[in-house]
């Protein structure tokens, strides 16, 4: 079979539709549809099934896909570890972020790794630590860092690799004229009495602080959630409601808008570090960037 055939059926499935696959593979639709219809003679069954407006696969499509998906990974695993033997640090890393890493935590890496592997080509995306999992999980990045979900104590699931990099230390915040600012000794009680401003209830942040009101058989009262820090910092500094947010975040430039309170008892932090899929041939590029912040970190 051949691979391009293969990679454009993959894109076909995925897509459910054979313009945007070809808008992926940047080809044409009659290529694509050209790759479909010889691996669809070479198998001599069909793979989709047209509707009006939609793409399905038959029973010969559900059955090829995840053996396509593993002849291709396979090829291109290959492929990079042939080209990893001239040990240069060249060609393209995909690597994704979370905002709040991406603005406060990384730029001193990519200044140095840019600096350090000119004929590296770095292919950053922007996207919430959830979807970076999925990124991960499904080879559209190669490597991510994020916020990194604890799951019986680990902070990867089946089939990734993760290592901690920072402990981010988490504050409870509010504008100066929000009414807390008047208690001298903030219980998470009085929290869930006003408005929280903080990210959306499938982000591990949200999850953290939900856990913990729970451990007290507190409730969240949490009205317009926002995944952007930035936004929340900006909607709690104009009195909207208290947030929960990094104290990285917290520069002296914001005492004039916001105050740290003192919560009784309540100490948070979340793991922030790198992810990436267990048994995937890793790119020089990829390894010279893990090499890069973990040096640097263990420096400091």
């Amino acid at each position: 079979m051949d691979i391009q055939a293969l990679t454009a059926f993959i894109a076909v499935a995925e897509h459910k539709s054979f313009s945007l696959a070809a808008d992926q593979l940047h080809l044409t639709q009659p290529a694509i549809s050209k790759r479909i219809k010889g691996l669809e003679g070479q198998l001599n069954n069909p793979l989709f099934e047209r509707h009006n407006r939609s793409l399905s696969l038959t029973n010969t499509g559900q059955a090829l896909l995840p053996k396509a998906k593993e002849i291709v990974q396979l090829v291109n695993d290959t492929q990079l570890s042939m080209r990893n033997m001239n040990h240069k640090v060249e060609g393209s890393l995909k690597l994704g972020t979370s905002h709040h890493i991406g603005l406060h935590r990384l730029p001193p890496f990519l200044k140095s790794f840019v600096s350090q592997f000119p004929l590296a080509e770095l292919n950053l995306s922007f996207m919430g630590s959830e979807s970076a999992y999925q990124a991960v999980a499904q080879r559209q990045v190669e490597l991510a860092l994020t916020t990194l979900e604890s799951v019986n104590g680990n902070f990867a699931p089946e089939g990734m690799v993760s290592e901690v990099l920072w402990h981010d230390k988490m504050v409870f915040v509010c504008a100066k004229e929000h009414p807390l600012q008047l208690v001298s000794k903030v219980t998470l009680a009085d929290l869930s009495k006003f408005p929280a401003i903080l990210p959306e209830s499938n982000t591990f942040t949200f999850q953290l602080i939900q856990n913990t009101f729970k451990q007290r058989n507190l409730q969240l009262n949490n009205p317009m959630p926002t995944n952007y820090l930035e936004t929340i910092k900006m909607l709690a500094s104009v009195g909207l409601g208290w947030s929960l947010l990094p104290e990285s975040m917290i520069e002296k430039a914001d005492s004039s808008a916001l105050i740290v309170l003192k919560v009784e008892d309540i100490s948070l932090t979340r793991p922030l570090g790198f992810l990436y899929l267990q048994g995937r041939t890793l790119s020089n590029a990829a390894k010279a960037f893990i090499a890069l912040i973990k040096n640097r970190q263990n420096n400091f």
